[in-house]
């Protein structure tokens, strides 16, 4: 078996919007920031110089759009990330972060059911599960069929 990745991620890729202060007229304002878990932990490992790919699934709209770019420019490899033609806005995970006084962070997901919970397996390639040294799974990936059992079979 020859190796093509080091890390490869299967799981939830997704929009924090948060806090950007206030507009002149008082309203709050959001700042969008690409997130997920399995992401964050495949773009710390690009800069130190390891290959790395992601599969998941996004929305086919500007943040879905959005997102696949960031992996790009973050060197993660995207050949496994699917963005599919569902009713996106609703399909889209994206998440809202606000901030406490103390630092913690708290969320409220807009994801009913967000593109990431309908990766099937035999939308995943199976060459890519394996040739890789580390497959990483996030947690977002278990909390709702098909990709709860997709997230399965590939492990």
């Amino acid at each position: 078996m020859r190796i093509k990745t080091d890390i490869t991620a299967l799981g939830e890729l997704l929009i924090d919007f948060t806090p950007a202060g206030v507009s002149q007229q008082g309203m709050r304002l959001f700042e969008q920031n690409p997130g997920g878990a399995p992401a964050n932990l495949l773009a710390a490992a690009a800069k130190f110089g390891r290959k790395t790919a992601f599969i998941g699934k996004v929305g086919k709209d500007m943040h879905g759009d959005f997102l696949k770019e960031t992996l790009i420019r973050a060197g993660i490899n995207t050949d496994n990330l699917i963005q599919d033609d569902y009713e996106t806005k609703l399909h889209l995970v994206e998440r809202f972060v606000s901030l406490k006084e103390n630092g913690e962070r708290e969320f409220a997901f807009a994801r009913k059911p967000g593109a990431d919970t309908k990766l099937c397996m035999k939308e995943i390639d199976p060459e890519i599960l394996e040739n890789t040294r580390v497959f990483h799974v996030g947690s977002l990936s278990l909390t709702d069929d098909p990709s709860r059992t997709a997230t399965y079979e590939a492990i």
